[in-house]
């Protein structure tokens, strides 16, 4: 007796984020974090025009259940809470800004994917670094990741640390 086909697994896809991706990303958004961090649509739409190619998603089961949205920088310079990305035309670091997974889709390592991709995107480029302020007690991940904290200095990055809630910390990483 032929035993029923098993299902296969949905496929994960990361691709470029789009414009017609931001629902998506603000209903991630909304599902992962309190509301001191939710960044609105219009920034989020900026921040793609500035930097259209440091932005991603991972779709699975046909839709997407993680992004993360970067830019181009330099180690050392960190982006305040809803503020626009001031893209560095002389980058040596790739500043991962915002990475979120949606609760449904935990456990599926779609974070890690997204990360990884972003640091082939950024070794392309040219840039040997990436850099992240780390929130929520997200530090375990990262370090897992391979960040490591760092103290942001002087004091316009010290003020821009401090525009995130709670327990945030600077984190960089040597990428090879």
């Amino acid at each position: 007796m032929d035993a029923a086909p098993s299902a296969l697994p949905p496929t994960v896809v990361v691709r470029d984020m789009h414009g017609d991706d931001l629902a998506a990303v603000l209903a991630i958004q909304l599902a992962c974090y309190g509301a001191g961090f939710v960044e609105d649509g219009v920034l989020i739409a900026r921040r793609l025009a500035a930097s259209p190619h440091t932005g991603w998603v991972a779709e699975h089961g046909g839709a997407v259940r993680a992004y993360l949205a970067a830019y181009p920088s330099q180690r050392g310079k960190l982006t305040p809470l809803h503020g626009d990305f001031d893209v560095a035309p002389d980058a040596d670091a790739l500043y991962l800004h915002d990475l979120a997974v949606h609760p449904d889709a935990s456990g599926l390592g779609l974070g890690p994917r997204l990360v990884r991709h972003a640091w082939a995107h950024a070794l392309r480029a040219g840039w040997r670094h990436s850099t992240l302020v780390s929130v929520q007690a997200s530090v375990g991940f990262w370090e897992r990741q391979g960040y490591a904290a760092v103290t942001p200095a002087g004091e316009e990055q010290q003020a821009r640390l401090a525009t995130y809630p709670g327990l945030s910390v600077y984190m960089a990483r040597r990428l090879d």
